[in-house]
């Protein structure tokens, strides 16, 4: 919990961590009390055996978490796939308190649109090991970026890959991986004000992902310049910009 004022709650994405908000937090703090957590099965958290970690866990974590929240309107900030959980949760909560979100920012939102692809077993744990290997960890960290060559150095390449040394890390990322994730999750929106935010430079997401997410959003939403798929560290005094209406 960072700041004071109404509450926001911000969702990072896929096989990330709370550290994505590390520029956009300290912005937002000004006037916000920030809630921002690390997903079940995700980040710095505890990964115990035998859990069925998938988008299930996910909301009732969130849910959870939202109860020890403050009572009243609740904004909230998803970025890539938790733009997808974000919409979910607003979608699922409003149904039993209305009025317990305000509004809805998200951040090159992936899985609105789609199917769920669960992978086999072997295959999750193949792709789990691709995923830790030292050059994929520093190329994916790469290409999330506009600017790869101004705005990537040792640092940000460590940040992107600490979480992978929280015991459980495979396992809980292979268990998610067979769950199929968060993915064709976007209809029926959930009944409050959604904007959308995607960086022109988005070397993640692909233009016929975006493009269905518009259709189904109804509003192609704002492109940021010089930003790629993580607007909230490319374009952070942007964001915060926006997300006060300015």
């Amino acid at each position: 919990m960072l700041g004071s004022g109404p509450p926001l709650l911000l969702l990072h994405g896929f096989d990330s961590s709370l550290l994505e908000f590390r520029r956009l937090a300290p912005l937002l703090a000004q006037d916000h009390q920030l809630w921002i957590p690390d997903l079940c099965g995700f980040g710095f958290g505890p990964r115990p055996p035998g859990v069925a970690y998938g988008p299930p866990l996910v909301i009732a974590q969130l849910r959870a978490l939202l109860a020890a929240m403050p009572a009243g309107p609740v904004g909230m900030i998803g970025a890539s796939m938790g733009g997808a959980v974000a919409v979910v949760l607003a979608r699922e909560v409003l149904e039993q308190q209305p009025g317990r979100f305000s509004r809805l920012l998200l951040l090159a939102p992936a899985g609105l649109t789609g199917q769920p692809m669960p992978l086999p077993p072997l295959l999750d744990k193949l792709g789990v090991a691709f995923l830790a290997l030292p050059a994929v960890r520093r190329g994916l960290c790469r290409q999330a970026f506009a600017d790869p060559a101004t705005s990537v150095g040792a640092a940000e390449e460590e940040i992107a890959s600490l979480h992978l040394r929280t015991p459980g890390w495979g396992a809980a990322l292979a268990r998610f991986a067979r769950s199929g994730g968060f993915a064709g999750v976007g209809a029926p929106l959930p009944p409050l004000p959604i904007q959308v935010l995607w960086g022109s430079n988005d070397r993640i997401l692909r233009g016929p992902q975006r493009r269905a997410a518009q259709q189904l959003l109804g509003d192609p939403g704002e492109e940021l310049q010089a930003c790629g798929h993580l607007p909230h560290l490319d374009q952070a005094a942007l964001v915060a910009q926006r997300w006060r209406g300015r």
